[in-house]
Parts: C-alpha cells; sequence; structure tokens
C-alpha cells in the first residue's frame, strides 16, 4: 500500500486495505462526481498489485442506431481484449472476443496463470464499458463473480464510475446479477476544507484559511482542479488560468457533464435554469423552465443530479402544502455560470470586489458552510441531531422567510437557526439584520417544522467573527471559519 500519497481518505484507505488483506474474495465498488479522484485513490492505494486494469473508453451514444451501438460495443471489446494483451494473455491462442461472455471467460484465463496472492481486478469507467446494451455486460460480469472469482477466495474486485446514478442503479440497487454480491462500496465526495488546508501544505502553498475557503467557493474540493494549480503563481493567475481561458473553461464543462451523462444535454438544460435561481425552483417550476412535461425521465434526471451532488432538494414551507425545492451546489458550475459563460469579466482580480463578487460570494458562502455542517454541529457542541435543511416559510403576519440552515438538535430539544455572512473581515450586525433574526425566530415558531418544547438558538456563521456592538446579544452563539476547518 502507498497511502502516503494520498491526502485525507483515511476512512476509503482503511477500506481498501482491509479488502485487499481479506481472506476471501471481495467484490467494491467506487463512484462519484468526474475529476474528484476515485482512480487516483485506488491506483495509489493498490501500487503495482494489480493482475488487470481495464478502463471504458468515452464515446458518444446513439441509441436509436443499431450499427453505432454495436460499434460502440466492439470498440470497448478491442479496449479490453489489449489491456488483456498488456497483463500477460497470450496472443497467439486467444483471439479477441466478439461478446462479453468470451471477454470476461479470457479474464478468468488470464487470471489463474497468475501466482499472486491476492489478484487484483480494477475495472475503471464502467458505465462507459458497457454503454447503451449495458444488460450484456452487467449479467455477464455477475456470471464471472457468482460461478467463479467469489468462490476463489483470491480474488478482489474494484468497479468505478462517474455516472454516480448508474453505478447506483446497475450495481449497487442491482436485482440481476450483481445483487447482493458488492461486499463494499465508497462514495468518494470531494475534500473538505480541512483536507484542502493538508493538501496545499503538502503541495508548500502557504495560504490563509481565507483564501482557501474563496478558492474552495471557486472550485470546490475537487482534488483534479486544485492538483493543476501551480505553487509558483498567484492563486488569482490560477484561477485564471482555469476558468478565463474561456474555450479551455467551456470544454471542461462539458468533460464534467458528459462524463457523467450519456444524455448530457438534458442535464446541461435542467442545470443551466436552476443556475439562473440560486435557491433554486420547485419541480413545476423547473418543468415550465426547461419545456417539458413531467414523467419519469424527468425524475430520473432530478435524481440523477442529486446522486452526483451537483444538486439537491430542500423543503419549502408557507403555502398550502410543503413543497420540494432543487437548488444547484456544484461550485464549479456555479461560479461558471456566474462569471465564464457569457460574461464580460475577463480576470478573478476583475471580478474581485466587483458587485456581483460579493452578491455570489455570499451565496456561495452559505452552501460553504452547508457542505461543512459536520464541522458546525461541533462548534456549536450539538451532540446529536438529526437532518440539517434549508428553510422557506412565513411570519404569522404573512412575510417570506429565508433561513440559511437549521440543525435539529435532538439531545438538547433545540432548533439551530444557522445565519451566515461572508465578509473580508469582521461581521457588523445591523439594525436590518436583527430584524430578519427576529422575523426567522417567529416565522420558525409558528411552523408545523418546530415543537412547541423545543427552544430556538440563533448561531451566526461568518468568516472571522462579529465586531462589538449592541446587536450581538441577539445572536446566541458565533462561529467563524476557523471552526469548518
Amino acid at each position: 500500500m502507498n497511502p502516503s500519497s494520498v491526502v485525507g481518505r483515511e476512512a476509503e484507505i482503511d477500506t481498501i486495505s482491509r479488502l485487499y488483506a481479506s481472506e476471501r474474495s471481495e467484490f467494491l465498488a467506487i463512484y462519484g462526481r468526474r475529476r474528484v479522484g476515485k482512480s487516483f485513490l485506488i491506483e495509489e492505494a493498490l501500487e503495482n498489485k494489480f493482475s488487470f486494469v481495464a478502463v471504458g473508453m468515452y464515446q458518444k451514444i446513439e441509441q436509436d442506431n443499431p450499427e453505432k451501438v454495436e460499434s460502440y460495443r466492439q470498440k470497448q471489446l478491442a479496449h479490453f481484449y489489449n489491456s488483456l494483451l498488456e497483463y500477460g494473455l497470450p496472443k497467439a491462442a486467444n483471439p479477441m472476443p466478439t461478446n462479453w461472455m468470451e471477454a470476461l471467460g479470457l479474464l478468468k484465463k488470464l487470471l489463474q496463470s497468475k501466482r499472486a496472492r491476492r489478484k487484483v481486478v480494477f475495472i475503471d469507467e464502467l458505465p462507459w464499458l458497457a454503454g447503451p446494451q449495458s444488460a450484456e455486460l452487467l449479467e455477464e460480469l455477475g456470471h464471472f463473480w457468482n460461478s467463479w472469482a467469489r468462490k476463489r477466495k483470491d480474488i478482489f474486485l474494484i468497479v468505478c464510475g462517474s455516472a454516480t446514478s448508474w453505478m447506483v442503479d446497475n450495481v449497487m440497487r442491482d436485482y440481476g446479477g450483481l445483487y447482493g454480491r458488492i461486499t463494499a462500496s465508497i462514495f468518494l465526495k470531494p475534500f473538505t476544507l480541512e483536507e484542502c488546508e493538508r493538501y496545499w501544505v503538502k503541495r508548500g502553498f502557504h495560504l490563509s484559511r481565507y483564501e482557501i475557503a474563496l478558492t474552495y467557493m471557486v472550485l470546490g474540493g475537487v482534488p483534479y482542479y486544485m492538483d493543476s494549480i501551480r505553487p509558483d503563481r498567484t492563486m488569482a493567475d490560477n484561477i485564471n488560468a482555469i476558468y478565463f481561458d474561456k474555450d479551455k473553461a467551456r470544454q471542461e464543462f462539458k468533460d464534467v457533464y458528459t462524463g457523467l451523462y450519456s444524455n448530457s444535454e438534458a442535464y446541461i438544460n435542467v442545470i443551466r435554469q436552476l443556475g439562473k435561481r440560486f435557491y433554486g425552483m420547485t419541480r413545476e417550476e423547473l418543468l415550465k423552465a426547461v419545456g417539458k412535461k413531467g414523467g419519469g425521465t424527468f425524475s430520473d434526471v432530478l435524481e440523477n443530479l442529486m446522486d452526483s451532488g451537483i444538486i439537491r432538494s430542500y423543503s419549502r414551507y408557507g403555502g398550502p402544502r410543503k413543497q420540494t425545492v432543487y437548488q444547484l451546489v456544484d461550485f464549479f458550475t456555479l461560479f461558471y455560470f456566474r462569471f465564464v459563460e457569457n460574461s464580460d469579466f475577463t480576470s478573478w482580480r476583475s471580478v474581485q470586489r466587483s458587485k456581483p463578487f460579493y452578491a455570489w460570494a455570499g451565496n456561495t458562502f452559505e452552501l460553504l458552510v452547508m457542505e461543512h455542517t459536520p464541522q458546525l454541529a461541533n462548534a456549536l457542541r450539538i451532540k446529536e441531531y438529526g437532518i440539517p435543511f434549508s428553510w422557506r416559510g412565513t411570519t404569522p403576519d404573512g412575510e417570506g422567510v429565508q433561513v440559511d440552515l437549521i440543525i435539529p438538535a435532538t439531545a438538547e430539544r433545540a432548533d439551530y437557526i444557522c445565519e451566515m455572512k461572508f465578509s473580508e473581515g469582521k461581521y457588523t450586525l445591523t439594525n436590518d439584520d436583527v430584524d430578519e433574526i427576529t422575523r426567522q425566530i417567529s416565522a420558525v415558531k409558528d411552523s408545523k417544522i418546530h415543537k412547541p418544547s423545543n427552544s430556538i438558538y440563533v448561531a451566526l456563521v461568518t468568516s472571522f467573527g462579529v465586531t462589538d456592538s449592541k446587536h450581538k446579544v441577539h445572536v446566541n452563539d458565533i462561529v467563524t471559519l476557523d471552526s469548518l476547518f
């Protein structure tokens, strides 16, 4: 194992190490957003331990063209076969397979020839390898595992994919040959702020925590983007290289969504509409905006985007019924929509301290905090809590109210109203802030989400704390950026 080259990921490395050391065959599925470091994690954790590695090749899928579908299948089979040859399968006695049953039969033959105690098989980008006729490969992979690999006790099979929803539906929840056969799964998330800080230190950066947080708000905790940042350049120059070479940025945007979904246009249409309204849209509002009718296909789009962490859903109250709201929360995409696509901004320097910058930073700071809710709860000394959520409701007088985050502390019988304020120094509470906090308390107390037996606490989350003023009395606790690391 070579975990020293990997920042963070301790729990994931422990899982991989445990499965590798097991005395039985193991089947691991790893999935997550593109660019999050799935392949890198496996390659570093299992350095030089592979008996076979195959990588699916992306091709644009034309489902309605049988000739194109068959061509896709043959190209994937050819790549798989070439990988078999690369890892030692003799070509003379083993012609190229014509279907996946033959291909996995050749894989079995290759593994039988290996003398290693543990035979590690890594199939990267399984959704691309399977393609539009995915049932064939999935059935044969299930048969390979059930009838042979798991009985040998020395196989460590790893499948990986960026199309998160495909992995969930076809591997983890599959009711065919793979049902119940996965022995472990890893959903790899972006880095936390604390992991980002360790990463930057390891690479020789000396960034303030404010700069780390601001960079997170621009890029998200995505290792691929972080790895492209050079220590001999300022962060402004690095962000320019990623975003403000606009042709390059547009291609990266396409690559992210092409890598996640076969029908990327439908997904991009949805997120583009969500990008116009920071606090999100209901299903009905989204359908109207994209010009689609409701149905299973649209539901799949929303579910797939949520599975990948690109969007999230939360409840909106205050009307005749509770509504589910969908919100775009991918940092890279939000920044791309706001300052790159169809924007006149030409550099990160021109963005910073502009009016659009402060509007963007205020909103995005809310997402940053919500991504670090466990750290926030710890700072507030909350031991047990239910599912945190954003909330929109109304006061008894009918005024609309938006609460950034509510943490229901079950053991303390308390609801924590968390208000986020981004600033470059200490934040000064204003009369307007106090009025808003008063409305929030009134709306929450009068709502169905609050139990009369529970208390309400107000927590203010800021970059550097708040200045001394008479208004501090209206806040029960103050959390700074440091507590999120």
